[in-house]
């Protein structure tokens, strides 16, 4: 028994086909939309690249980039079908193309509905790339005079101002670092002299962090040297009292933004999957229609489509027995041609005198 059978006549499957060209050109739209998401993430992602720690990132943005390109050429090419439909004449050079059209239509929205899924599974994936990403480049920021790194301090003070974040965890990341370069340092002062000497790697470690991270909306001026040291301010508790540094972490900052955005994006294209599908369903049944028409001379008589053509039990009991026989078959030749090679050897022949 057939799938989703329908019964049509003329004016159903003209219906059909004129609702099936207007979806087609949303689809259409929709595929601009997917493209123009994909193209946003990869520039909002190559902003902040020097923070990444490798181009794994980029592997939803390409991925939306390519399904959105698909969706128009698959679409533009559904909705030209669906007008030349209602003309039989036009419709006989198309027929060869459908089966394989809606394959391929197939095969697209299982990578569209894949493409949704990734987009909220890549969360821990770009955790530990903004984790190392940060963490080396939190490591040049002091190096403002070397090629290569020297924008790097710029690039961290505006992440820190922009997301209201400081360090990777958290402001006491900056402790473990020298984020002060060697240029700004008065090596004759006894207090630098001794912090490089109690450090085993002689870097010069402050319990301070950068301008950056101070909250202007704090009443107290910034306390960003001595953080830790309650006797070098006034009326200042470093346990208890609030300080006036942001407290989260660019990683959690930024993991937030980013997994906010493709989580909203993997709706969208969710809700473009579903619709992609309720296009080439619609699209089978006029395929269908259009075939099972008795006299193809009198476009006027009744016709049944369906979605398949046996139920789906069966159609995946005829597909495996298909597979099966491919398979046979390859051995079979496989076998054949090896017998044929044994046969090409010309045996030894030992003469005895």
């Amino acid at each position: 028994m057939a799938l989703l059978k329908v019964k049509f006549n003329q004016k159903k499957r003209v219906k059909l086909a004129q609702g099936l060209w207007l979806m087609n050109w949303f689809s259409v739209f929709a595929g601009i939309l997917v493209f123009s998401m994909g193209l946003f993430l990869k520039i909002e992602l190559r902003k902040r690249s020097e923070v990444m720690d490798n181009s794994e990132s980029h592997f939803v943005p390409n991925s939306l980039i390519l399904m959105g390109i698909l969706s128009c050429a698959f679409n533009g090419f559904a909705g030209k079908i669906c007008y030349d439909s209602l003309d039989p004449a036009k419709f006989v050079k198309w027929k060869p193309l459908l089966k394989p059209y809606l394959a391929l239509c197939f095969l697209f929205n299982i990578l569209l509905f894949f493409v949704a899924l990734i987009c909220f599974l890549m969360r821990g994936s770009l955790e530990s790339t903004l984790a190392q990403g940060l963490k080396n480049g939190m490591k040049f920021y002091r190096d403002t005079d070397t090629p290569g790194r020297c924008f790097m301090k710029k690039t961290i003070d505006m992440l820190q101002i922009e997301f209201k974040c400081c360090g990777n965890n958290g402001f006491k990341d900056w402790f473990e670092i020298q984020w002060i370069s060697n240029r700004y340092l008065d090596f004759s002062s006894k207090e630098v002299k001794d912090r490089i000497k109690s450090n085993v790697d002689g870097r010069y470690l402050v319990d301070g962090v950068p301008f950056s991270c101070c909250n202007p909306s704090s009443p107290r001026p910034c306390i960003q040297y001595q953080v830790t040291n309650n006797s070098a301010h006034y009326s200042y508790d470093y346990q208890t009292e609030e300080l006036n540094l942001w407290r989260r972490g660019c990683r959690e900052a930024l993991l937030h933004y980013y997994s906010s955005m493709m989580s909203s994006m993997g709706v969208v294209v969710l809700l473009v999957w579903l619709f992609e599908m309720s296009v080439m369903v619609g699209l089978r049944l006029l395929h269908t229609s259009l075939e099972s028409i008795a006299n193809p001379e009198d476009p006027e008589c009744e016709s049944e489509g369906w979605i398949l053509e046996n139920s789906l039990k069966d159609t995946l009991k005829s597909a495996l027995e298909n597979l099966k026989k491919i398979g046979k078959f390859n051995q079979v030749e496989a076998d054949g041609e090896g017998a044929r090679e044994e046969g090409g050897k010309t045996p030894a022949i030992t003469t005895v005198s």
